[in-house]
């Protein structure tokens, strides 16, 4: 017994510092998570940024096809740091919250650099000649919501950011919801007053891609709503 008693300590000793060595090593790679996010979140930015430059100028503009190339630029990119993130999860023994839920959070905002890649090329495609003042106020409110993305990313590293965090989600469901009542408003006006079906049928679709990426903004809200309020 008395054995025992006098080998106990020194099996605590060696326990701690290789419990702290292990925990050096593993927390700069869960750190590292959220270095991750924030170089997208940043993209998401630069992208929701460039859309809106392209659609001001639009009308005047023999820029169009330049700023396609810098959207699909920045979402290639965007695309880039996601395989990152998955490759990090997968070989990351401590993650800083659960999985599936990282996985959810870069994936949704991979999603809204899709729609905003979609949304240009589309307005190509489409030889959309016309941007309508509902597709710029549009297009502001997913720099709105990208611009609120990025806030709520960037606090995530703390659980004690939870309450702003949440106060951030809330304040992209009220956008999203806003750009939901911007669309169908303008789809409206577009029935009662445009008498080209063609370039009614073009509107329409562009209405509706800008107004999905806000919703896009919305999912990545929830899964960092979600998040908080499960490790908060």
């Amino acid at each position: 017994m008395s054995h025992n008693r006098h080998n106990s300590p020194a099996t605590n000793d060696k326990t701690g510092p290789a419990r702290m060595k292990l925990l050096s090593v593993l927390m700069p790679r869960e750190r590292h998570f959220f270095t991750l996010f924030n170089r997208h979140a940043s993209l998401v930015i630069q992208g929701s940024k460039a859309l809106n430059d392209m659609l001001a100028a639009y009308d005047h503009s023999g820029r169009r096809e330049e700023w396609i190339a810098k959207i699909a630029e920045i979402e290639h990119a965007a695309d880039a740091v996601t395989r990152e993130t998955v490759a990090l999860m997968h070989t990351t023994f401590v993650t800083p919250f659960d999985r599936d839920q990282i996985n959810k959070l870069i994936s949704r905002m991979d999603d809204i650099l899709d729609l905003i890649q979609d949304t240009s090329e589309s307005m190509m495609l489409y030889d959309v000649h016309h941007v309508t003042p509902e597709a710029t106020h549009l297009a502001n409110l997913i720099d709105l919501c990208a611009g609120r993305v990025q806030s709520a990313v960037g606090l995530l590293s703390s659980m004690d950011n939870g309450p702003e965090i949440l106060k951030i989600c809330q304040e992209i469901d009220v956008l999203e919801s806003d750009a939901d009542r911007v669309m169908r408003s303008a789809i409206s006006r577009l029935f009662r007053e445009e008498q080209d079906v063609r370039e009614l049928i073009k509107l329409k679709a562009v209405y509706e891609l800008l107004e999905t990426t806000t919703d896009k903004c919305h999912d990545v809200g929830k899964v960092i709503e979600g998040v908080v309020l499960e490790n908060g």
